[in-house]
């Protein structure tokens, strides 16, 4: 017997209510995670729509997940009634079980779901959570009734890897324990079924004989991607359990069984749905206090950040670290995806003990200069081809450093900072290497993959982007200044600044000529003088010389205060332009760029006023691609991008009438011959249509600091209505992968780590910009 359980913890930051027709989307997913890279998903009403749904748990965190449930099953029996309360779909809109239409809502609480259902008089609520490190999923039940009734449980079970079905249902065993009040159930791995009743409440349950059988289920979602969308599951009831007159509660906890780790049980459910509910509320406290924005997208965000963050097992060691899963469900942990989420799940949240753990697993896992572009589901290993994942990791060191204060974290990571760019300096792999003629990067090999736009299709790399991506030049600037402002700030001399001074020149080569752009750089933009010497104060981005080291995290000595004190240009990365400075927003007044003129059918391409790349044609010369897409907002709000404020007005333009939508960019201008508006169905048709025109939400962040640097702030906060509306859209409180170039559907991930990151890193920017802007008018 469990204690009966206590009221339950503080009001939740964030709720949000869904009525009976909502809550029978199947559209609508939720997410819960264990922190090790396991976790329980489904709809929000309950019914399993992918391979993924149910309950996957980590055998080597965070990788190598395994399938252990798909879904519990739950017969209410109401006098000589029984009603299935679960609903499982077995082929496209027939269902097994009636819990779509005993739906009477939904609520989620600080992204916990909480499921309601009336049958004959008799209401249901049933809670869910996913306890730390246990690899579980608890389901918690709440009977309100004027009779005595009874409910069965158990559950249709599947033993396979995650990203597989079973085209014929498995063969498991199933064991009941002494006392009655777990089932073991055994294929190549073991799943725990646990029956809880709390004491003294007088709900009983009898243990039943399971009889398994064979249930079908069709997946819907995958039968969309193209995959393999019906599956055969292995159910069985195994209690049934007797509520009386008035009511009572029952949970149910299902656990996956990771050998050979400290696995804690879940000896108390409602106690670990407490204890959850607590976690979550703290989270969006600690992101209230960081962000100085207290409102109801940060809590739901900062609560989504969490599910992001998991243990990473190191294999032949006895430690763990800290990493990123890309996205749910089928994403591992990606290097590059880490480095851009980082400052918005952890610096922007308040969680800096955590982001000093990610830095220090990819610092750690450097390879010839390279992070690792993404960790092999199966644990294998790693691949490495990834041109900007380093680079972001160096804008992410300095964006910690500065945020926190923690000299010796920075100072022992600088040897690291500079063997990286010595690497990328003299050349590492896959064709990467500084050109010494203009200092830009360069990169690329037949049949790689190298920057975010990274899609390959057997031999077929759709955007190869080899040469001189603009993106990449504004990281490879960022890294270099980092290195120049970072060894200032301990007091040691930059090693980089002549390499900084020669590609911020070369930089000009991307710009059109009529704004300037030449070969040998543009000279109108920024002093090389002012790159080279990020040593003053007053200069944007500028770093106090002072006592790095101060204190065990020498909070506040680089001289900007973390968030939630004033401290925004540090951590959200502005770029070049003064958010730093206090008279910002005053000084522009709020001035609005002029609206973009009607967009003229053409016959030709759409030519972009910053060049997507320069590549190598067969002469050897380097020839501006023209291509319209949204590297050139990633590369202007990185801090040493070379940029006038023409220059920068001229990209906005560009980005407002031909790729801002309101759920992200579109990555290729729809007025480009090569654009492909449909993302759906097959993986060809997806992945060719990945990056040639499917919207992103993530760089929208750095769109939305270009505005900012320019006064936009009510344009950048209508560049966000969109997203922050989705977040209750899809995979609920978190933000999708992409959406479908013209229809704007979501697809890809439902939950995706820098979608969740960048939008909540802009909204907080746009936020703080508001509150300046009416403090700046009382």
């Amino acid at each position: 017997m469990t204690a009966l359980p206590s009221p339950v913890s503080p009001h939740p930051a964030s709720a949000y209510t869904f009525g009976p027709l909502a809550a029978r989307n199947a559209d609508l997913e939720v997410l819960l995670t264990d922190g090790l890279g396991g976790f329980a998903l489904s709809s929000l009403a309950g019914v399993p729509t992918r391979c993924y749904s149910g309950l996957a748990v980590s055998q080597q965190p965070p990788v190598r997940r395994y399938s252990h449930l798909v879904s519990p099953l739950e017969v209410l029996r109401v006098g000589n009634e029984e009603i299935p309360l679960h609903a499982l779909e077995i082929a496209p809109g027939v269902f097994e079980g009636r819990g779509l239409e005993t739906l009477t809502g939904a609520t989620i609480w600080d992204l916990l779901p909480e499921r309601e259902q009336l049958v004959r008089g008799v209401q249901v609520r049933r809670r869910m959570c996913a306890p730390r490190h246990s690899g579980a999923v608890v389901y918690l039940y709440e009977v309100q009734s004027r009779v005595p009734v009874t409910l069965t449980l158990g559950g249709f079970f599947v033993d396979r890897d995650m990203h597989h079905v079973h085209r014929a249902a498995p063969d498991l065993g199933f064991a009941v324990q002494p006392g009655g009040r777990q089932v073991r159930v055994q294929g190549e791995r073991e799943t725990r079924v646990t029956l809880h009743l709390p004491q003294g409440a007088g709900v009983t349950a009898d243990p039943l004989t399971p009889a398994p059988f064979s249930q079908r289920v069709y997946y819907r979602h995958d039968a969309a991607r193209g995959e393999p969308e019906v599956e055969y599951t292995r159910g069985a009831a195994l209690w049934q359990v007797h509520v009386p007159a008035g009511g009572g509660q029952v949970s149910l906890v299902v656990q996956g069984v990771m050998p050979g780790t400290d696995q804690p049980a879940v000896a108390d459910p409602w106690a670990a749905y407490g204890q959850e509910a607590l976690r979550r509320r703290q989270l969006a406290e600690q992101a209230w206090r960081a962000s100085g924005v207290r409102d109801e997208v940060v809590a739901t965000l900062a609560v989504a950040a969490d599910a992001y963050l998991v243990q990473r097992v190191n294999v032949g060691a006895a430690s763990s670290s800290l990493s990123v899963i890309a996205g749910y469900p089928w994403f591992a942990d990606w290097g590059r995806d880490a480095m851009i989420a980082l400052s918005g799940l952890t610096l922007v949240t308040g969680r800096y003990e955590e982001a000093r753990e990610i830095l220090g697993t990819f610092l750690g896992s450097l390879r010839r200069g390279l992070t690792p572009n993404n960790f092999h589901d199966d644990g294998t290993g790693a691949g490495f081809n990834t041109v900007d994942g380093a680079l972001w990791l160096a804008v992410a060191l300095e964006r910690y450093a500065r945020t926190t204060g923690d000299g010796p974290f920075a100072r022992a990571a600088l040897p690291q900072l500079r063997e990286l760019l010595r690497w990328h300096l003299e050349g590492t792999d896959h064709g990467i290497a500084a050109d010494p003629t203009d200092g830009l990067l360069r990169a690329g090999e037949p049949g790689v993959q190298l920057t975010w736009m990274d899609v390959k299709i057997k031999d077929w790399v759709v955007t190869p982007r080899h040469g001189k991506p603009v993106e990449i030049q504004a990281l490879w600037l960022a890294a270099l200044g980092a290195e120049a402002r970072l060894s200032e700030a301990l007091g040691e001399a930059p090693m980089y600044v002549g390499v900084l001074g020669r590609a911020h020149q070369g930089f000009g080569a991307l710009w059109g000529a009529d704004l300037g752009g030449t070969q040998e750089g543009n000279q109108e933009q920024r002093p090389v003088a002012e790159v080279q010497t990020p040593t003053s104060p007053s200069a944007p981005g500028g770093m106090d010389m002072g006592s790095l080291d101060r204190g065990p995290l020498g909070i506040g000595s680089l001289g900007i205060r973390p968030v939630g004190m004033g401290g925004l240009t540090g951590v959200f990365g502005i770029g070049s332009i003064g958010m730093g400075d206090s008279n910002f927003l005053s000084a522009h007044g709020g001035a609005q760029v002029p609206r973009p003129s009607a967009i003229p059918s053409a016959p030709e391409p759409p030519r972009a006023t910053l060049a997507d790349l320069l590549a190598p044609d067969a002469d050897g010369h380097w020839q501006p691609d023209w291509s319209v897409r949204p590297n050139a907002a990633i590369a202007l709000a990185l801090p040493d991008t070379p940029a006038t404020a023409a220059q920068t007005d001229a990209v906005i333009r560009d980005i407002e009438a031909h790729l801002l939508t309101p759920v992200g960019l579109h990555t290729l201008s729809p007025l480009d011959p090569r654009y492909l508006g449909n993302y759906g169905g097959p993986q060809l048709v997806r992945d060719a249509a990945y990056h040639q025109g499917t919207v992103w939400p993530w760089p929208l962040g750095a769109f939305v600091e270009v505005l900012l640097s320019r006064g936009e702030m009510r344009r950048a906060r209508a560049a966000l209505a969109g997203l922050t509306g989705h977040i209750w859209e899809a995979g609920l409180g978190h933000v999708s992968e992409v959406f479908a170039g013209d229809s704007l559907t979501p697809g890809g991930c439902p939950f995706q780590a820098w979608s969740v990151a960048e939008v909540l890193r802009a909204h907080v920017l746009v936020a703080r910009a508001e509150q300046a802007a009416t403090q700046n008018l009382s």
